[in-house]
């Protein structure tokens, strides 16, 4: 990373979340919103294969820690320690 703005500071714990990087994140998104390219990259999502969209949902779905907060959850189950 050239911006030192946006390299993280080394050391630093800033305990369950991460303030800086999540403005950092924010400011990024509003740049892309800015920009234009928006319109641009839903187009481009428009064309994209149901199937493959499907299996990239999957695999970031894989990653994280929990489900969607906007999925239905049942909390009556048991959930991991």
């Amino acid at each position: 990373m050239s911006d030192p703005a946006k390299t993280p500071s080394q050391g630093k714990n800033q305990g369950e979340g991460d303030r800086e990087a999540a403005r950092r994140y924010n400011e990024d998104q509003r740049e892309f919103v800015k920009s234009g390219k928006v319109g641009a990259a839903a187009e481009q999502a428009k064309g994209q294969d149901a199937s493959e969209a499907e299996a990239a949902e999957k695999a970031g779905k894989s990653k994280a820690k929990e489900f969607d907060p906007e999925e239905a959850r049942d909390y009556s189950k048991p959930g991991k320690g």
